[in-house]
C-alpha cells in the first residue's frame, strides 16, 4: 500500500489554469510522478474566469507557487502579465508552462516538445526532404509550425477554410525564419497537398466528442495519402479517432495526441522541479488509466 500523502505548510503547490478546468487530466498525470518521486509537492487545478487572470497571478505570486500550467482560454491573455516570456513561446504566440524564477513569472510553451517527442524518437529520420500537411489554422496549429520546423522540414503546408484567420496565420509568421518553408492553403487545395505528405496532421477539433464519428477528411480525400506517411491527431479520445482509422487503412503510421498530452506534461515537470528526468512511464500510464485506456 502506498503511504498516504499528508499536505502540510511546508508542501509546495503547482497547479493548472483554464476555464473551465474541471476535465483537465493534468493534475491526475502529475500527481502520479510527484507521488512515484517521493517529493512534497501537490499539483491543483484552478478555475479563473477570465476577468481575475491578473489577481489571481498576482495572489499566486503572494502564496508562493512554483509554477503552473495554463489552459483554455487564458494561453494568449496570460503573456502582458508575466516578466519574461521564452523565445519559444513568442513564436508560437502562446504559453502554456509558467515558473516562478526569481520572484518573477517565466511564461514558456512546451507544447512543441510535446508535439515533436514521438516524431524523434519512436519515429526518427531525416525529415529536411520531408512535407509536412496540417489540417486548421488555430493556436495547437501554431505549435504544429514551430514543430516541424524545428525537426527542419523542406516544406510545411497549412490548410484551413476561414480564408481571413488563414491570411493572419501566414502573415504572423512574416518576420520568423519560420516564413520560407511555410505555404499557406485553402482547404479546396487540399487533393493536390494529401499525396506529397510524409506527415499529416489534424489540429481542428473534428472527431472529438460529440463529433467522434466525424473526420476533418473524406475518405476520398485520405485515399492519396502516401503508404508509409504518418498520420498525427492531436485528439486522444476516442481511440482511434475517425480520422487515424482512415489513415491507417490506407497503410499510414498512426500517432494520437495522448503522447503530446504526456511529453508537453514531462517538459513541464522537468521546469518546475528543475530535473533532467522525471518518471514518464508514469505519468503515461495515470493518463491511460484515468481516460480508462489502461
Amino acid at each position: 500500500m502506498t503511504k498516504e500523502r499528508l499536505i502540510t505548510g511546508k508542501t509546495k503547490l503547482l497547479g493548472v489554469i483554464g476555464h473551465p478546468v474541471e476535465h483537465s487530466l493534468s493534475p491526475a498525470m502529475h500527481n502520479a510522478a510527484i507521488a512515484h518521486l517521493g517529493l512534497d509537492y501537490v499539483y491543483l487545478p484552478f478555475a479563473i474566469a477570465p476577468q481575475n487572470l491578473e489577481i489571481a497571478i498576482a495572489g499566486f505570486a503572494a502564496i508562493d507557487v512554483v509554477g503552473f500550467s495554463v489552459t483554455i482560454p487564458h494561453k494568449q491573455a496570460i503573456m502582458p502579465l508575466l516578466s519574461e516570456i521564452t523565445p519559444v513561446a513568442q513564436a508560437i504566440g502562446a504559453v502554456n508552462t509558467v515558473s516562478r524564477q526569481n520572484n518573477q513569472w517565466v511564461g514558456t510553451n512546451t507544447d512543441i516538445e510535446g508535439f515533436i517527442a514521438p516524431l524523434q524518437t519512436i519515429y526518427k529520420q531525416d525529415w529536411s526532404q520531408k512535407v509536412a500537411v496540417i489540417l486548421g489554422n488555430g493556436g495547437a496549429a501554431r505549435a504544429v509550425v514551430a514543430g516541424c520546423h524545428q525537426l527542419g522540414f523542406a516544406k510545411i503546408h497549412v490548410v484551413g477554410r476561414n480564408v481571413q484567420r488563414l491570411q493572419e496565420f501566414g502573415n504572423s509568421w512574416s518576420n520568423s525564419p519560420i516564413s520560407e518553408n511555410l505555404q499557406i492553403h485553402q482547404w479546396e487545395e487540399l487533393p493536390k497537398l494529401i499525396p506529397q505528405a510524409n506527415l499529416l496532421v489534424n489540429t481542428t477539433p473534428i472527431g472529438m466528442y460529440p463529433k467522434v464519428d466525424q473526420s476533418p477528411l473524406s475518405g476520398e480525400e485520405i485515399a492519396n495519402l502516401p503508404k508509409g506517411a504518418i498520420a498525427y491527431d492531436l485528439i486522444y479520445i476516442p481511440k482511434p479517432t475517425q480520422f487515424l482509422e482512415q489513415a491507417e487503412r490506407q497503410g499510414a503510421i498512426a500517432i494520437d495526441g495522448l503522447e503530446m498530452l504526456v511529453q508537453q506534461g514531462v517538459a513541464a515537470l522537468k521546469i518546475w522541479l528543475q530535473q533532467e528526468t522525471v518518471p514518464v512511464e508514469v505519468m503515461r500510464e495515470a493518463l491511460q488509466k484515468h481516460l480508462g485506456l489502461g
